[in-house]
């Protein structure tokens, strides 16, 4: 039986020593004439990029791309059987499958769409419109069908408000909402409660929320906690503890303090309260591999002090709103910053990668040595610890791998099943019942009474001279619906 030069070169070179042994070993002269052992490395590179893929699918043999008797291929270290193994991995998977496949049936949506015939109610930004609030039936009809029918050619026929405008002329990836994933549960499968109706007094409590948070953007978060004297805050914060849609809601810390003004909670006691204003995972430095993270952002200039608020004329609304663009520019503060307060929060998530945030979070856990898991089977090894699987390097690709995933569930629910108004939106419907704009939208005679009867809207009428939502950007949102929040769903 011939035996390859290539088994005897990996085993020893001409002087008889391994050629596995350190890099102390000394060097010997090579014989150029001799054929160069055969690596993986150098066999790869030199075949190509194609062919050497196809040759890693076993759809080429190795025998034409090399002189016969470089052409014996060894067995694996290991004995293994390729067979059983991918039959057990075709088994695996056809459970997972099975087990994933779950039809929840048709989840029901808040009846805004139905209730309000001229689609007030609903998400319309980027659509033409007919009025303050009133989105044209044609062009809302034609994201509908497209919705409906799922074909590319009918997503081409969406008639927009300003095709080739402003940044927010195109709908924000709106054909996410039917692709298909081979992982986990359809998206179609997951399953939320329905967006909060326009008319509720809850979308009523987000609103003066959102107001209030408009107009203290610019007031540090020391003033919330550690020196709760700002009047400001004081206000919004007996205002807040008005709302209706806040008693007993347990979305929201209650009564509303200086302390959780502005902040959430999965139920009550679940220590979202606890502890600094600002989660230390946006303050503490820590390092991408070798290279330091500062943790200190790129900032919008305040209000009085060279920056601005958005979208706060209708004119500059309803351009927005129709995809145009203002032409207004952002105001950035030379200085890189720690976060202080809720303009700066805005700067950070209008240019975040999707699961930054929890990347870094996961760098600063990774960097102070936090513990895994207790339950993590590596952990009382002896003789193995974690890398690939339960490891950091499985936590760091997971992290970024699952946000696609939320964000085709998240795309499903905001498309499909929802489509609720954005909170500008929300505040042109405000504007629209307080000063009875023509053609009057149905929605804005729905609002819950507690968004008119809250102390934030006269000083923004003050000082803007109308009652819409001032925005931290000049394009205002992106052109995707409200609910439910795509950086909310990659948080988990």
């Amino acid at each position: 039986m011939k035996t390859s030069s290539v088994s005897n070169e990996k085993k020893k070179g001409n002087d008889g020593k391994s050629r596995h042994s350190n890099g102390n070993a000394a060097k010997v002269p090579v014989d150029r004439s001799a054929p160069a052992p055969l690596t993986r490395r150098n066999f790869l590179g030199s075949v190509g990029g194609v062919a050497t893929l196809a040759i890693a699918a076993g759809s080429i043999p190795l025998e034409p791309l090399f002189d016969e008797k470089h052409s014996v291929v060894g067995a694996a270290v290991v004995d293994y059987q390729p067979a059983a193994r991918a039959a057990a991995s075709h088994n695996y998977r056809t459970s997972t499958a099975k087990d994933d496949h779950i039809n929840v049936g048709v989840q029901p949506d808040n009846g805004d769409t139905l209730s309000f015939t001229d689609f007030s109610g609903s998400f319309s930004k980027g659509l033409q419109h007919d009025g303050l609030g009133v989105p044209n039936a044609a062009s809302w009809l034609s994201l509908k069908y497209a919705l409906q029918s799922g074909r590319h050619s009918d997503y081409e026929k969406i008639i927009v408000g300003t095709p080739g405008g402003g940044p927010n002329s195109k709908l924000n990836g709106p054909q996410a909402c039917v692709a298909f994933d081979l992982e986990g549960l359809d998206s179609h499968a997951v399953v939320i409660p329905p967006a909060p109706s326009v008319a509720s007094a809850q979308t009523a409590a987000e609103a003066i929320e959102h107001y209030w948070g408009a107009l203290l953007a610019d007031i540090p978060f020391t003033q919330f906690t550690q020196y709760p004297t700002n009047s400001l805050v004081a206000q919004a914060v007996a205002d807040m503890n008005q709302l209706s849609g806040l008693k007993g809601n347990n979305q929201y810390p209650f009564p509303v303090t200086p302390q959780n003004l502005f902040r959430g909670q999965f139920f009550e006691g679940d220590g979202n309260v606890l502890g600094p204003y600002i989660s230390q995972f946006l303050v503490q430095p820590t390092f991408f591999g070798a290279q330091p993270l500062s943790q200190q952002y790129q900032t919008f200039l305040p209000v009085g002090g060279g920056g601005t608020n958005f979208m706060t004329s209708v004119n500059e609304y309803q351009t927005v709103q129709n995809g145009g663009d203002s032409g207004r520019q952002l105001g950035f503060d030379s200085t890189f910053r720690f976060v202080r307060n809720g303009r700066d929060l805005a700067a950070y998530t209008h240019v975040d990668v999707l699961y930054q945030a929890y990347f870094v979070a996961f760098l600063v856990l990774a960097g102070m040595g936090a513990p895994p898991n207790p339950g993590n089977p590596y952990i009382h090894s002896a003789a193995e610890k974690a890398f690939a699987t339960l490891g950091g390097p499985d936590v760091a690709g997971s992290i970024a791998e699952i946000a696609t995933r939320a964000l085709k569930a998240s795309w499903f629910h905001k498309w499909i099943v929802n489509m609720r108004l954005r909170p500008e939106e929300y505040g042109a419907l405000v504007h629209a019942k307080l000063m009875n704009t023509k053609p009057f939208p149905q929605a804005a005679g729905a609002l819950h009474k507690d968004v008119s009867q809250s102390a934030a809207l006269p000083i923004i009428f003050s000082t803007y001279g109308s009652y819409l939502l001032p925005q931290a950007f000049p394009e205002g949102s992106p052109t995707h619906p409200c609910y439910p929040t795509g950086h909310g769903t990659v948080g988990g």
